[in-house]
């Protein structure tokens, strides 16, 4: 058998064969490969200088998580807001790759030494003791699914940027022929004859029927109808609990205790006053004076005269002080001691000890506990952070979600409620997170659709999964129980009829000839003048602001009405008075300044799409609808 399989495979036909099999394999068996094959794979390039599906994906998964964080449960993305902010984030990495191309053009770097003070000096990332925390860094990253060579490179893209836009906005200034006129526009002040119409002070209705209530609750459902409600099964793996589990032992915690002995370590610190002249005969004046007795007020007096100053500096350590020459005389002078003048580049200095606080050393042994639950703190951030993946896999096999909690040791809860995060009885429905995160769980909540598989969102130092499993939407509450709210609101609206008509006709008259106080004679109202008020709402006065806008466009003997929180009210513009920019020199300055933040703003704006049409942009469109990941 296998003699005649060799003899066969040595004739042509067997031959041709052969080559038809291998021409199959090559095309279905590497399809991705043939397909791809002179196709470009970056979904833009910037000067050449490509930017790959993946990043563009993740940064529009940073920047769709962003958009959730700020509208809550209010943000639903369709695929259109998911290809706008596809579009949104892509245009930005853009732009970036852009300001690195003009940096380098214009050979504008950003050293590894001001990348790293930047990222030290970023409030977000410091710690309780106000110093950088790597743990913080971490969380951070994971959050926003960046490596730390990522974040790294968006720092020191953001330090380019200052230096580029900074030189661009320093050519702006505001003029006065720009200040003068939006300033007195600003400053414009305006009287008006004013009729208020309480809904308060109009006859109650006939009493409703049944039958006008039912319809009336049927046209109101929103004001009368029972929530969304939502059971959801939510699991928590959160480092609180991890921590409970972990032990610190003694060796581990000295190490700690050593790594951090600066958080232990309280310097010496002296309460300073200090005097500042420009010459050394009257800084040695000042202090022999102050050696002599001298109180505080006559030295400040004395450096005054000397065209110097003196301040209390108050309670300070050595590195508090800018100056090295003058920390070192502070600290070596003894307690009560007045120094020798020392020079600066600010003049000369005396400076004198009021108070010495000796330096403290807090020991091991006093700080075990605190250190202990620190270091743990640390540990049960980075095992949260794993446990979260392995209950992520878990779940991407399908297994539900109560039961991977379980596996794993994770809080896992079942509740039904609504957006407020209350039940069907109003009661207030505990949440297995930190009072601080109750609004990021139930935004999450409300935000999961049916259906979806639960996926580990990170909520401060915990991790969360929710898997919803019901939705019960709003519906009419039962006649009965809502009847006494029904007739409270229907006759509410029978008095706002009533008001909104007697406005109207008030308008009407005045509109008709008469003047307002006539009108509002005959009305049974009394017109009551006010002003001059500004356009600000904290300069209106008893005005109801929302006649402010109305008032503000119309002319001298104008007349409107506005719907107020008490009513309705009816105004008639009776004089406008101008203002006259010379005489506030003050406003006149902050005018200017604001003229040249938005000239500011725009300039950086035009700078931005200029070096974008520097940059040789050329987008891929058969790939940005995969940046969406949809």
């Amino acid at each position: 058998m296998l003699t005649a399989l060799r003899r066969l495979a040595g004739t042509w036909v067997a031959k041709i064969l052969f080559v038809m099999l291998i021409l199959s394999f090559a095309i279905w068996g590497i399809e991705d490969v043939v397909r791809n094959l002179g196709r470009d794979t970056a979904v833009a390039r910037v000067g050449g200088e490509p930017i790959e599906l993946p990043e563009a994906q993740a940064s529009a998964r940073r920047e769709m998580a962003r958009i959730a964080r700020q509208m809550g449960n209010r943000f639903e993305p369709d695929d259109n807001i998911r290809r706008a902010v596809a579009a949104q984030a892509l245009e930005q990495l853009i732009a970036d790759r852009a300001l690195r191309a003009e940096a380098r053009r214009l050979g504008i770097g950003a050293p590894a030494e001001a990348v790293r003070n930047s990222v030290f000096a970023i409030p977000g990332l410091r710690g309780a003791d106000g110093t950088f925390s790597r743990p913080i860094l971490d969380s951070f990253l994971r959050q926003n699914e960046l490596n730390e060579p990522q974040f790294l490179q968006v720092v020191a893209s953001d330090l380019l940027r200052q230096q580029l836009a900074g030189a661009v906005r320093s050519g702006a200034a505001g003029p006065d022929v720009m200040s003068a006129p939006l300033l007195a526009w600003l400053m414009e002040r305006r009287a008006a004859e004013v009729v208020a119409v309480n809904t308060a002070a109009m006859p109650d209705p006939e009493p409703p029927t049944e039958a006008q209530l039912r319809r009336y609750q049927e046209n109101n459902p929103a004001r009368f109808s029972s929530p969304e409600y939502r059971e959801a099964v939510i699991a928590v793996v959160s480092s609180e609990a991890v921590a409970a589990e972990i032990e610190v032992p003694d060796a581990e915690l000295a190490a700690a205790y050593e790594q951090r002995r600066a958080q232990y370590d309280t310097p010496e610190r002296r309460a300073l006053r200090q005097a500042v002249v420009p010459n050394e005969a009257a800084a040695r004046e000042i202090a022999q004076a102050w050696r002599g007795g001298a109180e505080f007020p006559a030295i400040e007096a004395a450096a005054t005269a000397a065209d110097g100053s003196a301040a209390d500096l108050g309670l300070l350590d050595r590195a508090t002080l800018p100056l090295a020459n003058v920390a070192d005389a502070a600290f070596a002078a003894p307690d009560g001691g007045v120094t020798d003048p020392v020079q600066s580049p600010f003049g000369w200095h005396v400076l004198k000890v009021e108070r010495i606080e000796p330096a403290a050393v807090r020991t091991l042994a006093e700080v075990r506990d605190e250190l202990r639950a620190e270091v743990a703190h640390d540990r049960a951030l980075d095992l949260a952070y794993q446990r979260a993946n392995r209950v992520e896999d878990a779940l991407a096999g399908g297994t539900p979600l109560a039961e991977v909690a379980q596996r794993f040791g994770a809080q896992v809860a079942t509740v039904t409620l609504d957006s407020t995060g209350r039940d069907p009885e109003n009661a207030v429905v505990a949440l297995p997170v930190p009072e601080a995160q109750r609004a990021d769980l139930l935004r999450a909540v409300f935000a999961a659709r049916q259906g979806d598989a639960p996926r580990m969102t990170e909520m401060g130092d915990a991790f969360v999964a929710v898997e919803l499993r019901a939705v019960t939407p709003p519906a009419l509450r039962p006649f009965e129980s809502v009847q006494g709210s029904l007739t409270t609101a229907f006759i509410a609206d029978a008095r706002r009829r009533a008001a909104e008509e007697r406005a109207a006709a008030l308008l009407a008259a005045v509109r008709g000839g008469k003047t307002m106080a006539e009108a509002a004679e005959e009305a049974g109202f009394t017109a009551q003048r006010m002003g001059p008020f500004g356009r600000n709402p904290q300069q209106a006065g008893t005005l109801p602001p929302e006649l402010l806008a109305p008032l503000f466009e119309a002319r001298v003997g104008d007349v409107t009405m506005a719907e107020t929180r008490t009513g309705f009210a009816v105004a008639q513009l009776s004089e406008v008075i101008p203002f006259n920019p010379a005489t506030d020199p003050l406003g006149m300055g902050r005018m200017r300044s604001e003229i040249e933040q938005s000239m500011q703003d725009e300039l950086e704006e035009q700078y931005a799409i200029a070096l974008r049409g520097r940059a040789d942009v050329r987008i891929n469109r058969s790939l940005l609808d995969q940046v969406t990941g949809r």
